[in-house]
């Protein structure tokens, strides 16, 4: 018997600082090994933003291995070939992606970039933990979705509805 696919999936951001860093780490952590998850970023700010990383570490997912990277990195060859491929940022899903080998399936899931929230301390800690929660809510819905099931099409449109997922967001 084949063993079940495991599927490669890429979250982009401009920065590759938190909210990519975060959706990586998540999926990675509560996917049972289904699903491989990468972050990359169009501008990678080359450190992840310590404030993700404490995030993370308090909700016990490890941080060890995580590091902002550029998308240029996933185009080239030998890199893996990704199934999906979600921006979780306004800006980087206006630019023009590379072309991303397999034609993955792709979804825009903008949240709000913690890394720019100003105010207090309180403040900005609201703004990483909503953004943890945002993610969270549409990665555990993108887990239940049935892959193996649907169609292309189908799929595609499933997970274009969870980055327009309301509760997610408010």
């Amino acid at each position: 018997m084949n063993a079940p696919k495991v599927y490669n999936v890429l979250f982009l951001c401009t920065g590759n600082s938190a909210r990519s860093i975060m959706a990586e780490a998540i999926l990675n952590a509560q996917s049972a090994g289904r699903f491989h998850a990468f972050s990359a970023g169009s501008h990678a700010v080359g450190q992840v933003n310590p404030r993700a990383i404490e995030l993370l570490a308090r909700n016990h997912y490890k941080t060890d291995s995580l590091r902002s990277k550029s998308w240029n990195e996933f185009a080239e060859p030998g890199a893996p070939v990704m199934d999906f491929v979600f921006t979780v940022c306004d800006q980087a899903a206006a630019e023009v992606c590379p072309v991303w080998p397999g034609q993955p399936i792709s979804a825009h899931w903008g949240v709000a970039d913690p890394a720019a929230a100003t105010g207090d301390e309180e403040k900005v800690h609201r703004a990483f933990s909503d953004t943890f929660s945002v993610l969270s809510r549409r990665i555990s819905l993108f887990m239940c979705l049935p892959i193996d099931k649907l169609s292309r099409l189908a799929l595609t449109q499933e997970v274009q509805k969870i980055g327009q997922d309301q509760a997610a967001t408010t």
